[in-house]
Parts: C-alpha cells; sequence; structure tokens
C-alpha cells in the first residue's frame, strides 16, 4: 500500500480539513507520484466542477433559456428541444467522444478544450438573444446549444478518467460531493434572484444577455483551473478508428453482466430527473402559480444539493451501490406521497408550499443518485477499461433519455399524477436493481 505522504503546507491543510481525515492512507489504485499531488489536484478538480456547474445554473434550459425563449417569442416546438439537445447532445456521441480521448495521453486538454467550446456556445447564445426573434432565435440558439451539448459530452468522459487517474479510490465521492455542495450554494443564489424577479417580465433583454456572459467566463475559468491539474500520461490503446471502436465497446453490454445491470439500474434511476418538470406542472394545475414559485424551486434544488451533497459524497466511498439505492427509493416515495396527498387530501393540494417542499426532498434524493452513479461508474473499473464504461453507459442513457422523455406525453391519456406514479414505479424498481449490483467501493 502507497501512503500519500503529509505535509504542513496550506494545500494540504485545506484538503485533509475536506476529506475530515488526518490520516490519507488511500494510495492504492493510482501511482506513486500521482498521490504525491492528490492535493492540488483535488482542489483544481473542485474549483474546475464549481465553475462549470454554476455556469450550468446560470444558462439552464429549464430556467433562463426558458425565459428567454419566451422574452424572444420563439415557437414553443423550440422551447420543447431544450432539455433534450443539451442532456441528450452531450450524452449519446460519447462513444466516439472516448475513442478520441483514449488516442491522448494527457485526457485533462480534452476537458479543457470542451469547456472552451461550452462558453464560446453560450457568448453566441447571448449575442443572439441581443439580435434575433422569434423562430430565426429560436433555430440559432438550438444549433449553438447543440455544439454547447457535444462539448459537455467530452468534458464528462474526460473528466471521469481524469478523476481516475489523479483521485485515490476512496476521495472520488468527496469531490463530487463538495463540488454539488458549493454549486447548490450558486443555484440557490441563482434562485434568489429569479426569485426577486429580475428579467422575469421578458422585458430584460441586456440582462439574460449578461447572466449568460457571466456563464461563458465560468467555462473559460474552469478550462484554466483544469489545465493546472498535473496528470500522467496514459495508455493510448483503443484510439484508432472511431466509430468501429465504439460499435466494438458496445459488446460490453452483453459481455459484462455487472456493467450491464448497472446501465439498466441507472436508466430506471432516471425517475429522479424526470419527476421534477411533472411536480412543478402539478403545482401549477393546482396552485396557479407555477410562474411565481420558480425561484423557490430554483431555491430548493440549490438548498438540496449544497445540504446533502456532501453526505451523499462520504457515502458514496463507503458504498457508492447503496447510495443509489436509498437515493433512488427516496425519489420512487417521494413522487407516490406527493400524489397520494393530491388525490386524498384535495385542501392540501391548493397549498404552494406543499410542491417547493417535495422538490426539495426529490432534490436531495437526485443528488444521491448522480453522485451514487458517477462514483460507482469510476469506481467499478480502472485505467481505459473506465473510459469504456463512462461512455457506453452515457451512450445509451442519452438514448434512453429522448425515450424516457416522451413519456410526457402520456399526459394525454392520464393525468399528471398518473405520470408521476409510473416514473415512481421506476425509480423503485431501478433501487431494487441497484441493490442487486456487486459493491465496487472501499
Amino acid at each position: 500500500m502507497k501512503v500519500q505522504p503529509s505535509s504542513n503546507n496550506t494545500l494540504d491543510h485545506i484538503y485533509q480539513k475536506l476529506v475530515n481525515e488526518e490520516d490519507a492512507r488511500v494510495c492504492t489504485d493510482i501511482s506513486e507520484h500521482a498521490c504525491k499531488v492528490v492535493p492540488g489536484n483535488f482542489l483544481l478538480q473542485i474549483i474546475a466542477q464549481f465553475f462549470t456547474k454554476l455556469g450550468d445554473a446560470i444558462a439552464s434550459p429549464k430556467t433562463v433559456l426558458a425565459w428567454l425563449f419566451g422574452a424572444l417569442s420563439v415557437p414553443g416546438i423550440f422551447t420543447a428541444f431544450l432539455v433534450p439537445v443539451r442532456e441528450s447532445g452531450s450524452l449519446i456521441p460519447q462513444l466516439v467522444i472516448a475513442s478520441y480521448i483514449r488516442s491522448q495521453q494527457l485526457r485533462k486538454w480534452a476537458f479543457v478544450i470542451g469547456c472552451i467550446l461550452q462558453g464560446l456556445a453560450i457568448l453566441a447564445i447571448a449575442a443572439m438573444a441581443l439580435t434575433l426573434s422569434g423562430a430565426a432565435a429560436g433555430a440559432a440558439i438550438i444549433a449553438a446549444l447543440v455544439v454547447f451539448s457535444l462539448a459537455r459530452g467530452l468534458c464528462s468522459v474526460a473528466s471521469k478518467d481524469v478523476m481516475g487517474k489523479t483521485i485515490p479510490k476512496t476521495r472520488r465521492g468527496r469531490l463530487n460531493g463538495w463540488s454539488a455542495s458549493l454549486a447548490g450554494l450558486a443555484t440557490l443564489g441563482v434562485g434568489v434572484v429569479l426569485w426577486l424577479g429580475l428579467g422575469g417580465d421578458g422585458g430584460e433583454l441586456s440582462l439574460f444577455a449578461l447572466l449568460l456572459l457571466v456563464a461563458a467566463l465560468l467555462w473559460f475559468a474552469a478550462a484554466f483551473a483544469y489545465g493546472m491539474i498535473e496528470e500522467e500520461p496514459g495508455a493510448t490503446a483503443g484510439g484508432k478508428n472511431a466509430i468501429s471502436e465504439a460499435f466494438a465497446r458496445l459488446r460490453l453490454l452483453i459481455d459484462d453482466v455487472p456493467f450491464r445491470r448497472f446501465v439498466i439500474a441507472r436508466s430506471l434511476l432516471l425517475c429522479s430527473a424526470l419527476t421534477a418538470p411533472f411536480i412543478v406542472i402539478l403545482a401549477h394545475d393546482n396552485t396557479g402559480a407555477a410562474a411565481a414559485m420558480l425561484g423557490l424551486f430554483v431555491m430548493a434544488d440549490g438548498l438540496a444539493s449544497l445540504s446533502s451533497a456532501p453526505f451523499w459524497g462520504r457515502f458514496s466511498d463507503t458504498s457508492s451501490r447503496q447510495v443509489m439505492v436509498y437515493a433512488g427509493a427516496t425519489a420512487a416515495a417521494v413522487g407516490a406521497l406527493l400524489v397520494a396527498i393530491v388525490v386524498l387530501f384535495p385542501a392540501l393540494a391548493a397549498s404552494p408550499w406543499l410542491y417547493p417542499l417535495f422538490f426539495f426532498v426529490l432534490a436531495i434524493a437526485h443528488a444521491g443518485v448522480r453522485l451514487g452513479r458517477k462514483t460507482y461508474v469510476v469506481d467499478m473499473a480502472g485505467g481505459n477499461k473506465r473510459t469504456d464504461y463512462v461512455a457506453v453507459s452515457n451512450t445509451v442513457i442519452g438514448v434512453v433519455l429522448l425515450l424516457a422523455g416522451s413519456v410526457g406525453a402520456l399526459t394525454v391519456i392520464m393525468p399528471v399524477t398518473g405520470v408521476i406514479l409510473v416514473l415512481s414505479a421506476m425509480g423503485f424498481a431501478g433501487a431494487w436493481l441497484s441493490s442487486r449490483l456487486p459493491e465496487v467501493s472501499g
């Protein structure tokens, strides 16, 4: 066992405070040199992730971009594509992206390039907000969002591979937890801004552009911080023909049974993300105050990450599998319980406080699902196989997201409460399947 050397410098002191252990006897799966520079790499990755997550909060397609489309009188068909393009566009191409990353000895530069491209795409959206309107603005912004999403996929694969090379196994959950917690604090601030109604009347296009400019600068700052990470050169096997290599890796879903079960479980646990907008819709249907409550929902989301992410991160280092189980079951229970209250107690259903409260608990569960599955997929494989696992699972999830997003069409034949129950059933199934996964932490 390699032992990480201790020192009295400020960097090591901050690191020890964040991981909350004086004896950092953890370097069992990274190199001797990587072990010596863990504190600096740990903090740089927290900083970079914080900047990107804050940028995501400011340029969120669920809030800021959706409101921007309203201000620009963009047709609804473009608004419907905001979230699917942002999420699936960054996931589906990851098999090909992974082949490119595997051809690079230093993978951190892929993350840097991805951050720069995301910043440029957001700058383009800000410019379009000031110069275009209607369908032209919708088409142009969606096109920029495609570039943003592809660049986001580049960062997603690269970051997990770099984390696996530079951060020891029992510290990765805490890294994700602290960055998510800090981002939650920032998201809380964004929610306060929305709650105060800044830009909410659709006439403050200059304020929208300013918010997007700030978001772009955050991605540039993340690129700078990530470029300072000390990463050792890695193997480049498998970086030949991107398309053929990509399809070859899909065999992991057939040959690797534990990985296949993880992907299925992760797909079912999408309920934690998909339930959220339906809670907002339910609030609108029963209180008529969804627009006024939007800031409260965003604040609830930020407060949930701020308060729960460090707990989920530490728990993930102990057992990321159990985090997926408990968080997934909680997300499913939130939806089922809310439906029960709305159906059985109509008087409570009209109370505006009910929905942000349940949204808050759901956001806590969603933070757990995200941290659990991120830590699990990094811990379950080493070396280049880690890149394959991340790329294959993300590509499959991107397709599943497009299909699962169509669950919203069920509102044509059933009430919103029925859709929430369908998603809750998915969540319970995902939690059960997660409980049958092998332990990979520790």
